[in-house]
């Protein structure tokens, strides 16, 4: 059978975001046309979280030395049938990346990984854009632009199957609940949900700027939100996965990271001489203002009362048992508390699914249980319903056995 088409896109939009506001950029998304002859296409589209690129989290290269996983979940699905877009938000991938090239905008505390390439000492504070880089209505509106430009190719004009890994969920849900017509199902993994996140109490527009966002950007406090760039080295990068290691094959890490540094040409320039000529490379992303997901607008309703997620949109919940991302101590502040059952909780809606994976931790995507996460979802996708389970909540052990959770 012929492999899926590949073809990479560039969707031109004006930037909402706050540091290029009103400047024409392109987005870059990568297509996999695995429609089969006969067949009706069916479009999925993933989309990556806050630090980790979509190309190295969604279709990670071949790894050498006869490795039994495939860890390319969009070339899967593609397999399975679907047309698969992978897109990166401005600020991640091979998306522009405004002020960050400017290594003094990087979160002050973070500057000494810097030092000495490519900086010569930290910098005297403020950063010269003393400001986050984005904000929820930027990047629903970038999720939008993407959505709009596959409706409008040939046979897609449809809803679409959604895809969001980590904080993916947190732009791809509150998107969904405001344009459930664009949403054929939202799959979810290892999403980031803080129960008590930030929200708008304006009940006539539930998703719209809160007041404490209401001056954008935002600049304080100078900590939180006072620059526009995350950093981070490959040590870093290494030591911050969670799980149980076993479920990672011998050097998965060294080529999700050059992946990283393949998407960003300028940071792997950046960061410690590994051999002459050669740096290991600094992982740069994006600080962006998040609201709007939380206990109060996720069980959102249609204005026939009917519950958005859950019940509009089926939704299909996985994540890892030893996850320390998605699922935070409940001693952090309400804004980064996070709970992947909260999540389940709040959807009130009948379609909703969730598993636990045994062992795996908050990168699946790297994982041997990254087989597992690619069945699932396409069971779910062909079936509505995976395991053969169509709603619930579930621990999935190492032998692959359900367990009923409370």
């Amino acid at each position: 059978m012929p492999a899926p088409t590949l073809t990479e896109h560039k969707i031109t939009l004006q930037s909402k975001i706050p540091a290029n506001f009103g400047d024409t950029v392109q987005l870059p998304v990568r297509e996999y046309d695995g429609t089969k002859p006969n067949q009706a296409r069916q479009p999925v589209l993933m989309l990556h979280g806050r630090s980790v690129p979509a190309l190295a989290g969604f279709d990670l290269a071949p790894v050498p030395g006869g490795r039994a996983t495939r860890y390319s979940w969009a070339q899967e699905l593609a397999d399975d049938g679907y047309d698969v877009f992978i897109m990166d938000l401005q600020g991640s991938g091979r998306s522009p990346r405004p002020r960050m090239d400017d290594p003094c905008n990087a979160n002050p505390t973070q500057q000494p990984v810097l030092v000495p390439n490519p900086l010569q000492a930290p910098c005297p504070p403020p950063p010269p854009y003393p400001h986050q880089l984005g904000n929820s209505e930027s990047e629903w509106f970038e999720l939008d632009a993407v959505v709009r430009f596959i409706k409008g190719l040939p046979g897609r004009n449809k809803p679409i199957r959604f895809i969001g890994w980590s904080l993916g969920g947190a732009i791809m849900g509150p998107y969904a609940l405001q344009h459930p017509e664009n949403v054929e199902s939202l799959l979810l993994l290892a999403p980031v949900f803080p129960p008590k996140g930030r929200w708008s109490d304006n009940p006539a527009q539930p998703f719209g700027r809160p007041a404490e966002a209401q001056q954008l950007p935002m600049s304080q406090p100078a900590l939180t939100w006072g620059f526009p760039m995350f950093v981070g080295t490959k040590t870093g990068f290494k030591n911050g996965l969670d799980g149980n290691p076993a479920l990672r094959e011998p050097d998965i890490a060294d080529y999700a990271w050059a992946a990283c540094m393949e998407s960003d040409p300028e940071g792997s320039k950046w960061g410690r001489e590994v051999e002459p000529g050669k740096t290991e490379g600094i992982l740069r992303y994006r600080n962006t203002y998040w609201w709007g997901w939380n206990d109060h607008t996720v069980p959102h309703q249609n204005p026939t009362g009917t519950y958005v997620l859950g019940e509009r949109i089926p939704v299909l919940i996985i994540y890892g048992e030893l996850d320390r991302t998605a699922n935070s101590p409940a001693s952090f502040p309400d804004a980064v508390r996070f709970s992947v059952p909260a999540l389940y909780t709040a959807v009130k809606g009948p379609k909703k699914l969730m598993f636990c994976l045994a062992g795996a931790g908050h990168s699946l995507v790297w994982e041997t249980t990254a087989q597992t996460v690619h069945r699932l979802s396409r069971q779910w996708f062909k079936h509505g319903k995976a395991e053969g389970q169509a709603d619930g909540s579930y621990f999935v052990d190492a032998n692959g056995e359900l367990i009923p959770l409370p």
